[in-house]
């Protein structure tokens, strides 16, 4: 394609909805950033505004264009959150049901004691848990009144947040989703590549309600020339953490990488295997290109950069998340505090919904700094939960991680991860890996890059973390933490 190389990147977050113009060798010509606003109208429940989420992309998108032109777009977003529209007026019926709530654990654990967990797995790759989309599409449909039968008669659409705005962008032309996004459903079979009938039945969802499933860098569309002053090709989706996948270059059977944002998510390349897992561990897409399908093994961390944001923002002991890195260093490293950030349950390995979060081991001398200290170590000991059930799934055992997230600006927070892993941690030159790896996806499909060698090319680490800390002193902690992570499921 001939035109300017540069790709645009919607980033549509947790907490932000955020549009990058990247040139062909990766740099950033423009950015632009909103926030959003989580709502929690009960314990375990978080929504968005699905309305706000339009208007924030919408604006990030045509401020990042501003004066630039652009070939393609990239579009990357939270993954598992929902949200169920009219056909007729692009309307949401309900709020958008974030991937952190827990209101539907109840109904998978009716059909966790039904003995369905295992068909549900062998399916999918995934478990039966509230994080997954269709517990959520259902009881939209079971709570708004009329919509089962409005979906019943093909009046609704739903989707998770890329086929929302993909809708949105083409004015209604397209509705779909790519096969990244459709794994996180709980109704894509992994081997048949499609929408599996016998689960879309269990969970009662009718099949017309479903967007069109894709490869992760094909055609989407064009953005309405209204919104971008010109029809802009949709050239590329990928839920966000196989964004961040790709661009960490983690093209190779056995690279891993790991995000700290809202959650921290470590997804190990497997190739074109999809390996089952016996350790609670995910098994989903990578990518589909070109119609082949590359996998991954995903550890899924609910809270990770949340803890941070409760200190500032609940317990008001920090103003601003900056300042955990001189807090954590100088806290008292003998006192043995541990901070077990499950506001919203446990994920992997452990996947409990009813778990809650605690601070353990305080004492007369710990303060501010300690706590937030536990914070940040909270992040480091999940990660090694999520890296001893990958080598206990056969993975290969992580010698380096490449680690991304606005998290990882923390000098201290990558050094103790490095610490607590016994692994060397790298940290990419360009930290906005999610944004620019679903770009150049969308180089790829425009002709911009040719292959994903000359992608790979382009990554560079920016700093390295070496292990410091004897093996005796990193298992002693880590058997700690095991310990508090035990005290708050029970």
């Amino acid at each position: 394609m001939s035109g300017s190389g540069n790709i645009l990147a919607i980033d549509q977050g947790t907490t932000s909805s955020r549009a990058i113009l990247f040139t062909a060798s990766g740099k950033s010509l423009s950015f632009s950033q909103t926030d959003l606003l989580q709502h929690y109208p009960q314990s375990g429940w978080v929504e968005h505004d699905p309305e706000q989420i339009w208007q924030a992309t919408l604006a990030t998108m045509q401020d990042a264009l501003s004066g630039q032109q652009a070939d393609g777009i990239g579009i990357t977003n939270q993954r598992e959150t929902v949200v169920v529209w009219e056909r007729a007026t692009g309307k949401p019926i309900y709020p958008a049901i974030v991937w952190q709530d827990r209101r539907t654990a109840q109904a998978c654990r009716d059909f966790q004691d039904n003995g369905l967990e295992g068909e549900v797995q062998n399916k999918t790759g995934l478990l039966l848990d509230p994080y997954f989309s269709a517990t959520k599409i259902a009881w939209i449909l079971d709570y708004v009144e009329g919509a089962r039968e409005k979906a019943d008669r093909g009046e609704l659409a739903a989707g998770t947040i890329d086929t929302f705005l993909i809708w949105r962008l083409t004015k209604g032309q397209v509705h779909a989703t790519d096969a990244t996004n459709a794994s996180r459903t709980l109704l894509f079979h992994l081997e048949k590549q499609e929408w599996d009938k016998s689960l879309l039945e269990l969970f009662r969802i009718p099949p017309s309600l479903l967007p069109e499933v894709q490869d992760s860098g094909s055609y989407f569309g064009e953005v309405h020339q209204s919104f971008s002053g010109k029809e802009i090709p949709i050239l590329a989706v990928l839920g966000d953490q196989q964004a961040a996948l790709f661009g960490q270059a983690c093209f190779k059977e056995g690279m891993m990488k790991s995000t700290y944002g809202t959650g921290c998510f470590t997804l190990l390349h497997t190739g074109n295997q999809a390996i089952p897992s016996k350790h609670r561990l995910l098994t989903t897409v990578a990518c589909r290109r070109q119609g082949q399908t590359t996998f991954a093994l995903e550890g899924s961390i609910f809270n990770a950069g949340t803890a941070v944001q409760w200190l500032r923002d609940k317990a008001c002991m920090i103003q601003h998340a900056n300042e955990t890195e001189a807090l954590a260093s100088q806290a008292d490293d003998r006192q043995q505090v541990h901070f077990v950030p499950a506001f919203t349950g446990l994920g992997a390995p452990w996947w409990d919904p009813d778990a809650r979060g605690a601070i353990l081991g305080i004492s007369r001398d710990t303060g501010i700094a300690e706590i937030t200290r536990a914070a940040l170590e909270a992040v480091c000991f999940q990660t090694r939960d999520l890296l001893g059930a990958t080598a206990a799934d056969g993975g290969p055992a992580a010698k380096t991680l490449r680690v991304d997230g606005g998290m990882m600006v923390n000098d201290w927070l990558a050094q103790r991860l490095a610490d607590l892993l016994g692994v060397v941690v790298e940290r990419p030159q360009t930290t906005e890996t999610t944004a620019l790896g679903v770009a150049q996806l969308a180089m790829l499909e425009s002709g911009i890059h040719k292959t994903e060698l000359d992608l790979a090319k382009q990554w560079s680490c920016q700093k390295r973390f070496l292990p410091n800390m004897s093996q005796d002193q990193r298992d002693d902690r880590f058997q700690a933490w095991q310990d508090a992570v035990r005290r708050v499921r029970s």
